[in-house]
């Protein structure tokens, strides 16, 4: 019987992003539903100050919550530091990784990988950085390019392309740190008479619903700015949707994307705030959501729109607030590298669509191979 050679998978995690520990259990996750006799999984875990490392051991705990409280637990120590250095080469290659062995007896090695799972969520790593280094060494990988992978981070950008394809949203407002620091009374003002209250405000490039709050007046103002501005320089504020419901589709393809059925966001809190998402043990998840037929439609329509206005790839979560009351329904965001862990959304939506864990996994780095290949017609000289 012929032996078939295993795809070796880089499956990058980590990250310098507040969503550091998110991203460790999507990999865990990821690793544990990859098919072992088809793919041989390579961690590369890129630490808090930016280190990369190839890590002595794969991602374990695919609990979001169990990784927050072991990192909270253990504050004080530098957790997760085996491993040896890694860098990605920024040209084409056999080898794309070389890994460095430092010590009394130090060394230099190459290792060639087949494709590439970037698993991080937030700045340096889904915002287009790490898409960029891997487009410079020519390396398949899964999901969105650059380009949409820098739009999708950036709310700001974002509601401006969704804006120009005549997506529906909420009102909304982009503040600069600075005009805040600046002129505060102006900002409440413009809140105030082009939103009303309540607002939502967030930092414009994060996920996980990190620096997110809800404020109710005036007064409520300028503690939810300060906390987005704590996590970017641009701040997202956002009319509230009367009686929201919190939709979301997942997404699944290049050119011709296929969409999920539906999901709905029960919160135990308010709104689905970082405390509400992975730490408290109270919220619910509806699967597929209670809809009528022509809103089920509506938003899947929708959710192709979306993918295909930043120009995504491989996969997507598209989030939509929907009003209770009228059913009219709003684009919220994109997400270019959705959560995996053992609570997200994504794969729990293809799952009731019929398409396992490790089905999905098989179809983004089939999805990725082919959009690499698909690149390699490109002409890179006029000569």
């Amino acid at each position: 019987m012929a032996i078939v050679k295993k795809l070796r998978v880089g499956i990058i995690y980590g990250g310098r992003s507040s969503e550091h520990e998110v991203s460790i259990a999507s990999a865990a996750a990821v690793v544990q539903n990859l098919d072992k006799q088809r793919y041989e999984p390579i961690p590369i875990r890129i630490e808090k100050d930016g280190r990369w490392i190839i890590a002595d051991r794969l991602p374990a705990s695919s609990s979001a919550a169990e990784v927050i409280e072991q990192t909270r637990a253990h504050a004080a120590q530098r957790l997760g530091r085996g491993g040896r250095e890694a860098h990605l080469l920024a040209h084409p290659g056999e080898e794309q990784i070389m890994t460095i062995e430092r010590g009394s007896n130090p060394s230099i090695t190459g290792l060639a990988l087949d494709v590439v799972f970037p698993v991080l969520h937030g700045p340096y790593g889904e915002d287009g950085t790490v898409q960029g280094l891997l487009e410079l060494a020519n390396i398949p990988y899964v999901g969105a390019g650059v380009l949409s992978s820098a739009v999708g981070m950036d709310k700001a950008v974002a509601k401006s392309v969704f804006a120009a394809r005549g997506l529906p949203q909420v009102p909304y407002l982009v503040v600069l740190r600075n005009e805040w620091i600046s002129a505060p009374a102006t900002v409440k003002k413009d809140v105030s008479s082009k939103l009303g209250y309540p607002v939502f405000v967030k930092p414009a490039n994060l996920g996980s619903s990190v620096g997110i709050s809800k404020a109710k007046d005036d007064a409520d103002l300028p503690t939810a700015i300060d906390l987005a501005a704590e996590f970017d320089r641009k701040i997202v504020i956002e009319a509230a949707v009367p009686n929201a419901r919190e939709i979301e589709i997942a997404v699944l393809g290049n050119d011709n994307p296929e969409v999920s059925v539906p999901g709905e966001i029960i919160p135990s809190r308010e709104f689905y705030d970082y405390q509400a998402k992975y730490l408290d043990a109270d919220s619910r998840t509806m699967i597929p959501a209670e809809l009528p037929a022509k809103i089920t439609a509506d938003v899947k329509h929708l959710a192709v729109e979306v993918f295909r206005a930043v120009d995504c790839a491989g996969m997507a979560r598209v989030d939509f607030l929907m009003d209770g009351a009228t059913g009219t329904l709003y684009v919220n965001e994109i997400n270019t590298i959705p959560g995996f862990t053992t609570i997200s959304m994504y794969s729990k939506m293809w799952a009731a669509s019929g398409v396992t864990y490790p089905e999905l996994l098989d179809r983004l780095i089939t999805l990725a191979k082919e959009r690499h290949a698909e690149k390699q017609h490109i002409r890179t000289s006029v000569t």
